[in-house]
Parts: C-alpha cells; structure tokens; sequence
C-alpha cells in the first residue's frame, strides 16, 4: 500500500501498486481499472498524483486509454534477450505458450548467388526455402523466411517444416548448431506482412536477419524473421570494455 512518509515519491509507490495488480491477475488484459476519482479516494491522494503515475505506466507500455471509457491494462511484450541461440519454439516453450507453425511455402530450389554466398554455397545448389507463420498459444507472432542448404537437411518433407527446424536438424540429421550473426532493423508492414500477422498496413516491425552456423562452421540458416513490434522487445545486456 502506500506510505506517505516513505522519501519515495507517492506516484511511484503508486505505479508500483498498480503493476502488483496486474502480476497477480487482479486487473486483466484489456480490462478496465479503476478511475482517477476512484483511485484518488482510496488512496487519499490528489488527483494530479493519480494522474501522473496513470501517465507514467501509459508512456510504458503497460497501460493504455480509450478516450471517454477509461485507462485499460494492455497486452504485454514479450522480452526476448538476445544472448544464446535458441529457436522460436524453444523460447515459446521456456515462457509456457505452445509454439505452431502455418505453412505458407514450401519448396526447393536453386540457390541465388546472394543466398549461395550467404550460406557458403556454389553456384545453382540447391536450397529449401520455407515461409512460415510463428504462432503462440494459436496468437500470429513473426512471419519468418527461412533458407537452408539442402545438402544439410537432405530428404526433408514438408511436414517437417510446421516444427523446430533447429530440432529437425539435430535430432534428425545428428548436427550441432554453434552460434549465428544477425541484424535488426526497424521496418513497417507492408500489406503481406500486415495479413499474415493481424495487424494493420504501417505497424511497426522488428526484422532480424540470421545466419546461423554449425559446430564445424558451415552456414545452416539463413533467416529473416519480422516480429510484431506491438508483442516483442528485444533485450541485450552490455558491458564497458
């Protein structure tokens, strides 16, 4: 509850009191939460205390206002950290969602000389390339293009794309995957992207571009994966060298 003697400042102890109610399930996703005049009185706290921490957990992501109905506890982002190489599905896993997959292509085909030389090929070999829909919990989260070396992935079926391929890999073919480069860029929705993830044309889109590289090496994946930017934050910790 809050403490008026405490030296930390009332708004905050409220922000904080707030965000409890929604880690323990109090106020639920969309819903409502009381009004400024109802939090005023419980609390006995002015109106403009109320306001600012209202204004604070807005700005944050945590709640939203619809204009003549009220604040509303909004839909949280998920904090992916980007350290380790995991797969879509082992990180749907890790936070208790069930991860799926809508096929949208698959096919194999000869490799262009931009994908030959981002997976270390030669000219005209040839490369599976899947375009898929990553789902949590049946929820549309990324639209992901994939490209793998056939070569690597040998007699894959296209019923072995809906999984893990990172699974496929090591478990089917016995691989070890090692670590990947990537990018991350800002982009917007384009009709396509704005389809496949409900959401609207000009949303805001995190891409990250993988390669990804085995034990001995040699290029495994290469990835564009387009996250919705109103469901992901990326997380990557720094040190001073």
């Amino acid at each position: 509850m809050i403490n008026k003697q405490s030296p930390v400042p009332i708004y905050y102890q409220l922000e904080e009191w707030m965000k409890q109610q929604i880690e323990q399930g109090k106020w639920k996703v969309n819903e409502a939460i009381p009004s400024e005049r109802e939090l005023t009185e419980q609390f006995e706290v002015s109106r403009m205390t109320v306001r600012q921490a209202l204004s604070n957990l807005v700005q944050e992501g945590i709640l939203f206002k619809k204009k003549g109905l009220g604040t509303f506890v909004k839909e949280q982002k998920f904090e992916q950290v980007l350290q380790g190489l995991t797969s879509f599905s082992e990180e749907m896993v890790k936070r208790g969602m069930t991860p799926n997959s809508i096929l949208i292509n698959f096919e194999k085909k000869a490799a262009t000389p931009q994908l030959a030389a981002q997976l270390a090929l030669g000219t005209n070999e040839e490369i599976y390339q899947i375009e898929r829909i990553r789902l949590a919990d049946d929820v549309p989260m990324a639209f992901e293009t994939a490209y793998l070396p056939a070569h690597l992935f040998g007699d894959m079926k296209k019923e072995d794309a809906y999984g893990s391929l990172y699974e496929f890999l090591q478990t089917q073919k016995g691989l070890q995957i090692q670590e990947a480069k990537q990018d991350i860029e800002a982009i917007l929705a384009d009709n396509r992207l704005a389809e496949y993830l409900n959401i609207e044309v000009g949303s805001p889109i995190l891409q990250i571009i993988r390669t990804a590289y085995l034990q001995t090496g040699t290029p495994f994946e290469y990835v564009r994966t387009a996250y919705r930017g109103d469901r992901y934050r990326f997380n990557h910790q720094v040190t001073r060298y």
